[in-house]
């Protein structure tokens, strides 16, 4: 490969279409045209990933993970690969983010762990609420870097086929999404309480009109798997409605309270 093909491949304006199609003859040795340069003025996700694409085993991903300053950077993220060469300052070695290149470590984009088994793909026990966030942050990769191939696995068969694997998530990930905006629609008739807090005084929640209750939000179960409270006002009318706590040491008409 000459020095000149070398600094095309590296450039960051490997979107245009001649670049794009020496990155498919040259840098992924894939008979396959890619339109690379589509990718920057078309958001349409399933059109991209029906496009052939170069189609990754987990020994060729790790290949591409900043080690060789020679190959570009890419990532996989629920079976989806990406090309984020131009984040080398993040991907690349010594890199903040360096712990996702030549992989997909999907599992970590939610849990935090870095190290060992928590670079995974398996998103086995996540929550409703953590499936939509990895398939948000793999769009967030659709909408800012480019997108280059399809990973062999629990994602996608040898024929680049999407799973039941792949299938169900999008689907637990789009139930998160219907179930967060009936909970935001549902709080919405019930006023949240004010909210501050400090080192010195810790915390007060108060409301300018009502009565501070502690009420439980039913939808979370489905969500996290938890159960969890949020602080609304009621008016003093609805105060004997079953399920509303009052704070610990506060006043039943108390119209703010120490936390």
């Amino acid at each position: 490969m000459s020095d000149a093909v070398k600094r095309a491949l590296q450039s960051p304006f490997v979107g245009i279409a001649i670049l794009g199609t020496l990155t498919a003859a040259l840098y992924f040795n894939s008979p396959l045209k890619l339109n690379l340069g589509s990718t920057f003025s078309s958001f349409n996700f399933n059109s991209l990933l029906q496009r052939p694409q170069r189609l990754f085993t987990a020994e060729a991903l790790a290949l591409y993970n900043g080690t060789d300053e020679s190959l570009p950077i890419l990532l996989g993220i629920l079976g989806s690969v990406f090309d984020v060469t131009k984040g080398r300052s993040h991907y690349g070695v010594g890199g903040g983010y360096n712990h996702f290149a030549g992989r997909d470590a999907s599992r970590a984009f939610v849990s935090g762990n870095f190290t060992g088994d928590g670079l995974t793909d398996s998103v086995r026990g996540l929550s409703t609420t953590e499936v939509k966030s990895i398939v948000e942050w793999r769009d967030f990769y659709f909408r800012t870097y480019t997108f280059v191939g399809k990973l062999v696995g629990p994602y996608y068969d040898e024929h680049g086929n999407p799973t039941k694997s792949l299938k169900g998530v999008e689907a637990k990930a789009a139930r998160g999404k219907q179930l967060e905006e009936k909970q935001k629609k549902e709080e919405a008739k019930q006023t949240s309480c004010n909210s501050r807090w400090s080192q010195d005084e810790g915390g007060e929640v108060w409301c300018d009109d009502g009565f501070p209750r502690l009420v439980q939000r039913p939808m979370e179960i489905a969500l996290t798997g938890k159960m969890s409270r949020r602080c609304a006002c009621f008016k003093e009318e609805q105060l004997g409605q079953p399920g509303l706590e009052v704070y610990k040491d506060c006043d039943y008409l108390a119209k703010s309270c120490r936390v």
